[in-house]
């Protein structure tokens, strides 16, 4: 019964006009064309390995486009109590990046993702510092996922395309 309701109801689906994001065509071939250029630092190295899995990255064809990625990261003390002493931190960082097409050099897209996660003080000085490196995870993860949205939404209103091949891609 469920499978005949489905059936039925599959026309009226298909013809309301929605697409997908990634069914549109040259948005994840580009988005796995990028070679991804991050700062150093812990939140950096993250956020390159999330961008990785994020993007799908294909390492073996070359780069079309390099993703320059600057951050800015702050940690702000919050809910003091009596003692002066946080009984929280709210971890921010803004990642600004820059798409350029490597063939020409020009910068396609360039925008700032802010991210702002909170995490617990604590009092043991261990337990604090896998509290911080928690959150400084956390928003690397938040920031890759917005930047795969960011630059997906670029090439899907691109008109998609593939990305160039052949001899006018550079050799890594």
């Amino acid at each position: 019964m469920a499978a005949v309701l489905m059936a039925a109801a599959l026309p009226l689906v298909s013809a309301c006009g929605f697409t997908p994001m990634y069914a549109t065509p040259g948005v994840t071939p580009n988005l796995a064309a990028i070679e991804v250029i991050t700062p150093q630092g812990r939140t950096g190295q993250l956020l390159a390995e999330d961008l990785t899995s994020e993007l799908g990255l294909n390492r073996s064809e070359a780069p079309v486009y390099r993703l320059n990625l600057a951050l800015d990261e702050e940690r702000y003390p919050r809910g003091l109590q009596v003692e002066d002493v946080a009984s929280w931190y709210e971890l921010s960082v803004k990642v600004s990046y820059s798409l350029v097409d490597i063939a020409s050099g020009q910068t396609v897209t360039a925008g700032l993702i802010p991210v702002n996660i909170s995490y617990n003080a604590v009092k043991d000085p261990y337990a604090g510092v896998v509290a911080q490196q928690d959150g400084q995870k956390r928003a690397a993860r938040e920031a890759a996922l917005r930047l795969r949205l960011e630059l997906a939404s670029y090439f899907a209103r691109q008109g998609g395309g593939a990305p160039p091949t052949g001899p006018t891609s550079p050799a890594r």
